[in-house]
C-alpha cells in the first residue's frame, strides 16, 4: 500500500513539474531593445503648479493588438545615473499601427528616460462558439 501512495505522489509532483515548465516556457521574454520594433515612444516633460509629469504616446507599429503594456520611466541625475524609476500601465489596449496616451506625475530628476517596460499580445482567433 506504501508503495502505491509514493507512486502516485511522484506520479502527481512530475505532472506539476511538467505543467509548470511548459507555462514557464510559453511566456516570451524580450529585452527592452527589442521591444523597439514594436513601439515607437514620443514624450516630454511637462511642469505645473504640482510639479514635473512626463507625458506622450506609445506607438504600436506591430501588426497585432497589444494589451496591458507597462511603461518604465526612469530618473536619472546629472551624471547619467539612475536615482530612481515608476511603473505605469497604459489604459485600454493599444492597437496595431495605432498609438495610446500616457501621463505620470515623476518626481524631480536631471534627466528621464521612458521605455516600454512589458505587453502581452491580445488573441487575435476567431473562436466563435456553436
Amino acid at each position: 500500500m506504501l508503495t502505491g501512495v509514493r507512486r502516485a505522489i511522484t506520479g502527481l509532483t512530475v505532472a506539476l513539474v511538467l505543467a509548470g515548465a511548459a507555462s514557464v516556457s510559453a511566456q516570451m521574454i524580450y529585452a527592452p531593445q527589442s521591444l523597439e520594433r514594436y513601439f515607437r515612444l514620443e514624450w516630454q516633460v511637462t511642469r505645473d503648479r504640482k510639479g514635473p509629469a512626463v507625458e506622450g504616446y506609445v506607438y504600436n507599429t506591430s501588426r497585432q493588438t497589444a494589451q496591458r503594456v507597462r511603461v518604465q520611466i526612469q530618473r536619472v541625475d546629472a551624471a547619467g545615473g539612475v536615482v530612481g524609476n515608476s511603473v505605469i500601465w497604459l489604459p485600454g489596449d493599444v492597437p496595431m499601427d495605432d498609438r495610446a496616451y500616457f501621463s505620470a506625475s515623476v518626481a524631480e530628476a536631471a534627466s528621464y528616460r521612458v521605455q516600454v517596460l512589458s505587453f502581452d499580445w491580445a488573441c487575435q482567433g476567431g473562436g466563435g462558439g456553436m
